[in-house]
């Protein structure tokens, strides 16, 4: 058995949000792996969060697949790791609203992800950023390629 059989995941993706101010200027970056295969995706917007970016690349990577995968989603980012794992499922019992009634920030991107991830099984890990991790490092470059394209 190769090692590439060993591997329970259909799709990795290592998913990065950058900002140049915050708000400011923001790009996100994905790195999608599929066996030997890999694909890179990136974009960005004028004027955003870093939170937005970081959650917009796990939108786009999920929105990439073209069925219902078993993926592991790798993130630095613990606004959405934490989101997706603890406060998500509070959220929807209460109408969107955080344990202090106050609306959900980025309620519209939680509403996508939350969509998104009800088609796939979905393995969630964290990274430290800018710790030296390959494919955490090229998601961050990629995000801020998105940064960069805007002014082309």
């Amino acid at each position: 058995m190769s090692s590439a059989d060993s591997n329970p995941f259909d799709v990795e993706l290592f998913t990065d949000g950058a900002c140049r101010g915050n708000p400011g200027p923001g790009g996100w970056g994905v790195l999608m792996r599929a066996g030997s295969h890999s694909k890179e995706l990136c974009g960005g917007e004028p004027e955003t969060t870093n939170n937005r970016m970081e959650m917009t690349a796990v939108i786009e990577g999920l929105r990439a697949l073209q069925r219902p995968c078993t993926v592991r989603v790798t993130s630095d980012s613990t606004y959405v790791l934490k989101g997706v794992q603890e406060w998500l499922p509070n959220w929807k019992k209460r109408g969107w609203k955080t344990a202090s009634k106050q609306p959900v920030k980025n309620v519209d991107l939680w509403q996508q992800l939350d969509q998104l991830i009800a088609g796939h099984t979905i393995d969630w890990q964290w990274v430290k950023g800018h710790s030296g991790h390959p494919e955490n490092e090229l998601a961050d470059q990629l995000a801020n390629r998105g940064i960069d394209e805007l002014g082309s």
